[in-house]
């Protein structure tokens, strides 16, 4: 399968009803897709003159149609004779290596992202001068992420001597511990503070570490003062991160913040028409209404949904029809309380969260802080999934069943009375849902 020429072939047949049978025939006859990238169409026509009489009076035509399949502007370059090798030759690429993909030309844009869009397309235009820092936040799987990377790349390619780094909020802190341990705060501090652009991803993760809010409080700073672009990502906005400090709440507002919501019912049509023609599936009308029906709060999960279907036709040589798409979306449907996490996952995530090896965690350990991790564990495990009190003991060195019970009671406790530990449950919680995303 060749989505390049099969997107060529549906591009010619929305271009006939302004051409002639003769027109497209005489200068499209020996014309061959190349390529389709994240921002344009690459073609090839053998000989120089029909190069020049495409690219001079047929290219807008054939970015119309473009236009009418993808819902997105694309550029179409023509290639002739000397130019299809040079452009075949592999380019090395190590910039961010792996999302070439999350580009603003392959970000389907909808009332519900548009906001968010148009502001970080104007920070990748002008880096430091727009809105900084930028702050994008929203549920998990709508967007926010290829934003980032969408800035990111555009930079670079403006700016190809900009220094761009890009890290989690996650990541950031657990940098920091390895720093700290080993001796290496100034190259660690090096890497951040000598940014032209900085890019946090789910800062979130950050809240409530005293050593990582400080040392994001002057990382801030320093880049902030020499004008050097900062964006943040993140699940909620600024004032509802109750662990978060107060100097670093207000630092994060003082540019932009920008929310992404789920997308309309427009926007996931344009996103699973523009996702199935690119990877060269041929949905039906009714079909790209199914999923757009089913699927409606994440558009990670609908792009999920087009590539099941292109594997269950690529691998079993199913037709697209009403069964294949029910079959490949199935798991799609599920409400995500019908996911059930192993107790290993939970204690896996309570770890990460606290810095504690499981081993500890499992373990007779007394320390307030493995205590309260602990029972976080067992509560997490109750609520998320079947195992009874004795197998959550068993997780757990053996303890018995009476133990767990007050454990699983002192954390409902607190989160009805303390929100801070109410927002680190949600923390945790969505740490475990992503790993079944």
């Amino acid at each position: 399968m060749n989505p390049a020429a099969d997107v060529w072939a549906k591009v010619l047949t929305l271009m006939q009803p302004e051409m002639t049978a003769t027109t497209i025939n005489t200068w499209f006859d020996d014309a061959t897709a190349v390529a389709l990238e994240d921002d344009r169409f690459v073609l090839y026509s053998p000989t120089r003159f029909k190069r020049d009489i495409i690219a001079t009076r047929y290219v807008s035509k054939i970015q119309n149609a473009l236009r009418e399949l993808f819902s997105a502007e694309m550029d179409v370059v023509v290639l002739t004779e000397g130019e299809l090798d040079q452009y075949q030759q592999p380019a090395k690429n190590d910039f961010f290596p792996g999302t070439e993909e999350y580009t603003f030309e392959r970000f389907v844009v909808g009332s519900s992202n548009k906001f968010a869009h148009a502001a970080a397309r104007a920070v990748a235009d002008n880096p430091g001068q727009s809105y900084n820092p930028l702050f994008i936040y929203g549920e998990s799987g709508l967007g926010k992420t290829h934003l980032l990377y969408a800035i990111a790349h555009t930079i670079h390619k403006n700016h190809p001597e900009y220094k761009v780094v890009y890290i989690k909020g996650d990541t950031f802190t657990n940098e920091l511990i390895q720093a700290i341990r080993e001796g290496r705060n100034a190259e660690f501090r090096e890497k951040y503070r000598g940014a032209d652009v900085f890019l946090m991803d789910d800062v979130q993760f950050i809240a409530g570490r005293d050593s990582t809010q400080e040392e994001m409080f002057h990382t801030f700073n320093t880049l902030y003062e020499l004008k050097k672009q900062i964006v943040f990502t993140s699940d909620r906005p600024p004032k509802e991160m109750l662990r978060l400090e107060d100097r670093l709440k207000t630092r994060f507002e003082w540019g932009l913040l920008a929310d992404i919501q789920p997308p309309d019912y427009e926007t996931r049509m344009a996103i699973i028409k523009n996702k199935a023609v690119r990877m060269g599936v041929e949905l039906p009308e009714f079909l790209l209404q199914l999923i757009a029906e089913n699927i409606t709060a994440n558009v990670r999960q609908i792009e999920g949904t087009v590539n099941k279907i292109m594997a269950y036709q690529q691998l079993m040589g199913d037709s697209v029809d009403k069964d294949t798409v029910v079959r490949a979306v199935k798991d799609m449907f599920k409400e995500k309380s019908d996911i059930v996490p192993t107790a290993d996952v939970i204690i896996d995530e309570v770890c990460k969260f606290y810095n504690i090896e499981p081993a500890t965690l499992r373990g007779q350990g007394r320390a307030k802080d493995i205590s309260l991790a602990r029972q976080i564990a067992m509560y997490q495990i109750r609520r998320m999934t079947n195992l009874s009190l004795k197998e959550i003991g068993k997780e757990f060195d053996n303890r018995d069943h009476t133990t767990v019970l007050h454990s699983i009671e002192r954390i409902e406790d607190l989160v009805k009375t303390d929100p801070e530990k109410a927002e680190i449950i949600k923390d945790i919680t969505a740490n475990i849902n992503i790993r079944y995303e």
